[in-house]
């Protein structure tokens, strides 16, 4: 069975060891003394993002959340936009089909958004309230990775809104760093 708190304590622990080393990894995942491993996950979520907020400057940590997306139904997803994307020749044809509409996309002056009425984060069942964004940031590296591999180009996502930062939805600003519908191919700018 899928144990999604221990797939977590190791994603984030690789990504916190690649920023700041093994001593950091164990004290951002673990606590200072391990006593992180008996909490909760409502009390570890929010332990191990005040450790990790604690231990890093505003930019590494988005760098680490990015980092820690954790890829769940991740094929399925990219499959889903590359059909989406075979029926249109626009961010806004793309974007205004009723299957993608159905998925919570959106075009706005031509802007490209994500959005969800829900917290669809297993992690953050438990938890009513976040005080930061950090823990949400691995949402905007889930959707960079799955864009980008549906787009054929690099991606930057921004988070706007957050259900757990109470917000009345999750929502992000999908940003391709090129033409997506050039000549029905991926991007016409490299990453």
């Amino acid at each position: 069975m899928f144990d999604a708190r221990k797939y977590q304590e190791q994603v984030i622990f690789e990504a916190v060891k690649a920023a700041g080393g093994e001593e950091a990894a164990t004290k951002v995942v673990y606590g200072e003394h391990g006593e992180a491993s008996s909490e909760d996950n409502r009390a570890w979520v929010k332990g191990a993002m005040a450790r990790l907020e604690e231990s890093f400057d505003r930019d590494t940590v988005k760098r680490i959340r990015l980092d820690c997306q954790c890829g769940y139904g991740m094929d399925d997803r990219v499959e889903y936009v590359k059909d989406l994307m075979a029926s249109a020749s626009s961010m806004e044809e793309f974007a205004g089909q009723e299957k993608a509409k159905d998925a919570g996309l959106s075009c706005v002056d031509g802007q490209l958004y994500l959005r969800f009425p829900f917290c669809a984060c297993p992690m953050l069942a438990e938890v009513d309230a976040l005080e930061t964004d950090s823990w949400c940031l691995c949402t905007t590296g889930y959707s960079k990775v799955l864009f980008e591999k549906a787009f054929g180009c690099g991606v930057d996502v921004e988070l706007l809104k957050s259900v757990k930062m109470g917000d009345d939805e999750c929502l992000m600003k999908i940003l391709p760093r090129g033409e997506v519908w050039k000549q029905g191919t991926g991007c016409s700018v490299d990453p």
